[in-house]
């Protein structure tokens, strides 16, 4: 693979700590969630950062599947990934579970779910996950 573009971030303390991308756009606390026997309050935790990461490399990947099918999509497209966290069945650890509701007010049911399932294939989320996470996929 060609690698195009790389970032570093680093963390410290855990689920609850903190972490810092190494050119410093971001910077912010995590804070374990209650579900998770931690603290909640102010800061972020993994599971919410992965769910922005997926959500907006989703839409990104509909966008050039889109390109590549000479489709428009509306700029009001949008991608909600749910992300759960919860012990594996295997006992050994955790594992993770994602949704993602895909909204795309410009196409007919049919275009929509097809757009969907390319870029599902595209989507470097999705092929990196693929095999290891239960991805829903909902058309809204």
């Amino acid at each position: 693979m060609k690698v195009l573009y790389t970032t570093q971030a680093t963390s410290t303390g855990g689920r609850t700590g903190h972490s810092k991308t190494a050119d410093g756009t971001l910077d912010l606390d995590l804070v374990t969630p209650k579900e998770l026997g931690g603290s909640g309050g102010k800061g972020t935790n993994p599971e919410q950062l992965f769910a922005c990461g997926y959500s907006a490399c989703f839409l990104g990947a509909m966008k050039y599947a889109a390109g590549q099918e000479k489709l428009k999509i509306s700029d009001d497209t949008s991608v909600t990934a749910t992300v759960g966290i919860g012990p594996r069945d295997d006992g050994k650890g955790f594992g993770i579970d994602v949704e993602l509701a895909i909204e795309i007010p410009d196409l007919d049911r049919a275009t929509a779910e097809s757009l969907v399932q390319k870029a599902h294939v595209v989507c470097p989320y999705s092929h990196a996950t693929k095999g290891n996470i239960d991805v829903r996929l909902k058309v809204v």
